[in-house]
């Protein structure tokens, strides 16, 4: 028998020892390549923030009615002669910082927005940052309630209108689908409280998150119906769910809208596919089929627009909120709107901005996660 010698420069790295050196620029260039990514895209996001901003400021500054009007009420409001008056009004442009030029205002702006100083509310008194957190535990309960009930119905939908393609379901799903797409939302709103509050009288009207005279339950999550839940207080929690109906259906229907249509069309495509022709022929079941092998990429165009999707309900319900009376971010920001509060508006455009930006770069994650393909 014969031995043959073992050369330790032929074996295999991993077998001869530590890492060879060769590897080491690899990973560096592996790393740097991802922190460059990271700050390209922290630069763009800063980016879109700021341009938002500016347009924002420049809308609020150029465009809206004097602010100072809101301070001094009506024409006249008491004064003995228009000096007086021109005097007070001078007065109130000072404190709010508008007796200064255009672009010392925007310094000024931009200066607040690093320190997170959104300014203070001409309507309220009270800063605009105290008023978005006061508000948005309505406008998340809302939202989460809505994204939920519109989302699982969506797809539902979807999946069943692909399988039953052409039949009587499909054919209603459609039509129901691009009803929805194409009525305001705002409208389906009105139809319903016309309907079901007041000529049902099924449920109370447009009175906000608790009927008159209600206490808030003890704050812990900030949503009414689980803060009520967890205090033991069962008629509190049956009250505002019957509050959260009718917006929760409002804004569930022009989400599920949408999404069904989505999911349908990516459906009947996977139908077709060869990896499902190639399932049928090896006997796998028909569910199995729907639910593993279609859905999963039937899925993937849902991720891409659950994006916006989510972005809507959160700061884009604002007509659905001033519909029903409910005391979220959109009604404040429509109120502010109407009042010419350009603070509380700033405030609301740099909430919606961030959101949308934080909201879309998790999508790229996500698609990354669940689409091989993005990864590659």
């Amino acid at each position: 028998m014969t031995v043959t010698p073992v050369i330790l420069d032929q074996l295999p790295a991993t077998a001869a020892g530590p890492q060879s050196p060769s590897s080491v620029p690899e990973q560096s260039r592996r790393l740097g390549s991802l922190a460059w990514r990271i700050l390209k895209r922290l630069v763009g996001s800063l980016a879109v923030v700021l341009s938002v901003l500016t347009v924002t400021f420049l809308v609020t500054r150029v465009f809206a009615p004097d602010p100072t009007s809101l301070f001094l009420g009506a024409a006249g409001n008491g004064y003995v002669n228009a000096a007086a008056q021109a005097a007070a009004r001078a007065k109130v442009r000072a404190e709010l910082g508008l007796d200064t030029s255009l672009p010392q205002q925007y310094v000024h702006f931009l200066g607040q927005m690093v320190r997170g100083d959104l300014g203070v509310s001409f309507q309220t008194g009270r800063p605009v940052t105290a008023d978005l957190q006061s508000r948005l535990p309505a406008t998340a309960e809302l939202a989460v309630c809505a994204l939920i009930f519109g989302v699982s119905l969506g797809i539902a939908v979807g999946v069943v209108s692909a399988v039953r393609r052409d039949g009587l379901f499909d054919r209603i799903a459609r039509f129901v689908t691009v009803g929805s797409l194409a009525l305001p939302q705002f409208w389906i709103g009105l139809m319903l409280l016309w309907l079901f509050s007041t000529t049902l009288h099924l449920t109370p009207g447009p009175i906000g998150r608790l009927p008159v005279g209600s206490s808030p339950p003890p704050s812990r999550t900030g949503f009414y119906v689980i803060d009520a839940l967890a205090a033991g207080d069962w008629s509190l929690a049956w009250d505002a769910t019957r509050l959260l109906v009718l917006p929760v259906l409002t804004l569930g229907l022009g989400l599920a809208g949408p999404i069904t249509k989505v999911v349908r069309t990516s459906m009947v495509e996977a139908l077709t596919s060869d990896h499902v022709r190639t399932a049928r022929a090896l006997g796998f079941g028909r569910r199995r089929i729907w639910l593993v092998y279609a859905l999963k990429n039937g899925l993937l165009p849902v991720v891409t627009i659950l994006a916006g999707v989510v972005g809507y309900t959160f700061c884009g319900s604002i007509l659905v909120e001033g519909v029903f009376g409910w005391p979220g971010v959109g009604n404040y920001s429509l109120q502010a709107i109407q009042t010419s509060d350009f603070p509380a508006v700033q405030g609301f455009v740099v909430y919606a901005a961030v959101l949308y930006v934080v909201i879309y770069e998790l999508l790229d994650v996500v698609y990354g996660l669940v689409d091989p393909r993005a990864r590659a």
